[in-house]
């Protein structure tokens, strides 16, 4: 316990949690209530900003430039509390810290986040095998000795693995291998074309890339020296980075005696509330059900758990508010390429029983293509067939595609469908968007009604 944040005896909203759900919880429950007291207890002070982890080495380069500011809950006039949560006592309405003081609430938000998932492969314990933990100190450890690795391995080709690739790469010498166990990197937020864009990009930076392979055993002593994989060829590693994906933190509320699942998360209704109507859950830790389905989803992004911190303050006190479920939206850099996806990709939604209907654009991003700064930008949109709603959306191009990604996003939560989304009204500008005579979302949504209308 930090005896800097004196520990308060009640609080009418207590968050556990102090990274991106949590923080937004805190956040949002200050500007609705004003007059409620507002605390949030965390286990590591400071903490990171996740999303910024990747690009520690050489882009931000220090780990003190990548911190949640502690003024944001000043500002907000939130109580933060340094500790560790125990247990919750759900009949007195209280939690007890790790040195034994307590806190009683009024009402309880869980947002206790995940753990990096660590596939049970042989030598995952030895040393210079790492996971991303977002704690200082074990981040310290991890570039210290990235720093003086020369061979590095990452198994695991998502978006995290793939921009520390490239972020090693462009700022060292270093080798670096990713595998990958699926036909390609990125494979579960994009179709081929796409994968095999960012691909090439890495490929270009000096990243070497093993799909279709996986990991038999991380060999060495009590030290990492390489890995063999399943085709028996053996990868040269005096490091290994697993990103693997990860598992939400469901221990406190299991000792509480609420429904949760290690797999899926703690069991949360529409509203975001627990089986306990006075606690409520958000973030990684939530089990989500897929917006196009209602099946149980793993899809743990920022922009979920966002989503869901802002449902939980609408439904603290009044049931306001309902989680559409996870649509799945994310962007990512490899070398000069900008990638954004949002919900099913054409694969999955076949996989998923959806009739699909797809369609493509591809225009520049600034008119005329004369305009400086113009990159190439391509949009795949993926349709149910007989409805004609949008399912899913995939940009590459250049840094515009980050926010028009989340343009296709908006498309998706309102279930629009080609013929609505052709009648955007999309502001342009020579320098900063595509001619509004070729503007690549509409002109694709266009593309898809002409399909449609052609029985295709």
């Amino acid at each position: 316990m930090n005896e800097d944040f004196p520990v308060p005896e009640s609080a009418e909203i207590l968050v556990i949690g102090g990274s991106v759900a949590g923080l937004t919880t805190a956040t949002v429950a200050k500007r609705y209530y004003p007059d409620k007291s507002v605390v949030i207890i965390r286990r590591d002070s400071p903490v990171p900003i996740p999303c910024g982890i990747p690009y520690l080495f050489g882009t931000i380069g220090a780990i003190e430039k990548n911190l949640v500011p502690d003024a944001v809950l000043d500002f907000e006039g939130i109580e933060l509390v340094e500790d560790t949560v125990v247990a919750i006592d759900r009949g007195a309405r209280k939690v007890t810290l790790s040195a034994g003081s307590t806190i009683a609430y009024e009402k309880l938000v869980l947002a206790t986040g995940s753990t990096p998932a660590v596939p049970p492969i042989p030598g995952a314990d030895k040393k210079n095998v790492f996971v991303i933990r977002k704690n200082i100190e074990a981040l310290g450890e991890f570039l210290a000795v990235l720093k003086a690795a020369q061979d590095v391995v990452i198994i695991g080709g998502g978006f995290i693995g793939v921009e520390f690739a490239e972020e090693i790469c462009r700022h060292s010498a270093k080798n670096v291998t990713i595998v990958e166990v699926l036909p390609h990197c990125l494979a579960l937020s994009f179709d081929e074309p796409f994968c095999v864009a960012a691909e090439k990009e890495l490929t270009a930076a000096g990243v070497k890339i093993l799909t279709n392979q996986k990991v038999a055993e991380i060999t060495g002593g009590g030290k990492v020296s390489g890995v063999r994989l399943s085709s028996g060829e053996e990868v040269k590693a005096d490091m290994v980075l697993i990103s693997a994906g990860v598992r939400p933190n469901v221990e406190l509320a299991v000792q509480a005696g609420l429904k949760a699942d290690p797999a899926t998360g703690i069991w949360v209704d529409r509203a975001m509330r627990t089986e306990d109507p006075h606690i409520f859950a958000c973030g990684d830790c939530a089990a989500k059900t897929s917006f196009f389905t209602g099946k149980t989803s793993f899809v743990r992004l920022a922009s979920v758990a966002t989503m869901e911190a802002r449902t939980v303050v609408a439904n603290l006190y009044t049931i306001r508010r309902e989680n559409p479920g996870a649509i799945g939206v994310a962007s990512t850099v490899v070398g000069k390429l900008t990638l954004g996806a949002a919900g099913l990709t054409e694969e999955l939604a076949r996989r998923e029983g959806f009739a699909v209907l797809t369609s493509e654009a591809s225009s520049p991003n600034r008119h005329p293509k004369a305009m400086p700064g113009m990159r190439e930008t391509r949009v795949k949109l993926v349709f149910e067939k007989n409805s004609g709603k949008i399912l899913g959306g995939q940009v590459l191009g250049g840094e515009s595609a980050g926010e028009l990604i989340n343009v296709i996003a908006a498309c998706i939560l309102n279930r629009m469908t080609y013929d609505q989304i052709a009648l955007l009204q999309m502001g342009t500008h020579p320098l900063l968007t595509a001619a509004p005579t070729n503007y690549y979302l509409t002109v694709a949504a266009e593309a898809a009604a002409q399909k449609a209308l052609a029985g295709k």
